[in-house]
């Protein structure tokens, strides 16, 4: 009997509490896939708690539900983590809200990470973020999607051609101890939960919610390149326009 698309194989879901398919030491990118969750799923955990930067709990449903279009939910690592930070700094300036704004289906990006909500004032700061980010403490929706733990690190991104590996260790370092303070330094979330990106589409009009692409993270740099996100958006030919629009009038402007 074939498995079902929310019901990932026993290799694929990996609690927080159990290393023993993908271990801490674990090399290369860990076994996972993209299935799309089933609508059941969807119903599951529509009721399921998320904390604004508040602490106030919202139902994770609350991201899609009353939004008629696509609504992307970006799942981050822990709060501290430069890789994640990079990669909403890289794709805030390639998926502006302007950009967004042009998209055939109306469309909007939410951000949900797995440390302590006091910390997305700092997160929103540091990442230089253009979108909503909430945070899901439990690591409950992580699981129920299908995403994995590991420290793998897997090959270089696109993303990361600004910084690297350890400069990016670094600044999450250092991340934490501003923190020591606060008291929130060992709050940032789990260290070995990664995340993906999931699609949630809302026809309204009574129409049940799907998600029509997803993308689960193999190892900790593994977000979908900003490229490939303009492309899944359709916001890749506006990218075009423009840049063919600044290649003619540049001649112009220099004249």
């Amino acid at each position: 009997m074939a498995a079902s698309v929310d019901t990932p194989p026993a290799a694929v879901a990996v609690p927080a509490d159990n290393d023993k398919v993908n271990p801490a030491d674990f090399k290369g990118s860990v076994r996972t896939d993209d299935k799309l969750p089933s609508k059941e799923l969807i119903k599951r955990t529509a009721d399921l708690p998320i904390l604004d930067r508040e602490g106030k709990k919202h139902a994770f449903k609350s991201l899609y539900e009353d939004f008629t279009g696509r609504t992307l939910v970006i799942f981050v690592r822990h709060f501290f983590c430069g890789n994640c930070q990079e990669y909403l700094r890289i794709l805030s300036e390639a998926v502006p809200l302007e950009l967004l704004a042009k998209a055939e289906t109306p469309t909007r990006i939410m951000v949900v990470g797995c440390g302590d909500p006091a910390l997305i004032d700092m997160y929103l700061e540091v990442s230089s973020c253009a979108y909503p980010v909430y945070a899901d403490p439990t690591r409950r929706l992580y699981e129920e999607f299908g995403m994995v733990s590991t420290l793998a690190l897997g090959p270089p991104p696109k993303y990361m051609k600004h910084t690297n590996m350890w400069a990016s260790s670094w600044k999450s370092f250092v991340d934490g101890l501003k923190q020591i303070p606060s008291g929130l330094w060992l709050k940032s979330g789990d260290k070995r939960q990664v995340g993906g990106e999931f699609l949630f589409e809302n026809p309204g009009n009574g129409v049940d919610i799907s998600v029509s692409w997803c993308h689960r993270m193999k190892n900790t740099r593994d977000h979908t390149e900003t490229d490939d996100m303009q492309k899944m958006l359709g916001l890749d030919k506006f990218v075009a326009e423009a840049g063919a629009k600044d290649a003619t009038t540049t001649p112009a402007a220099a004249s």
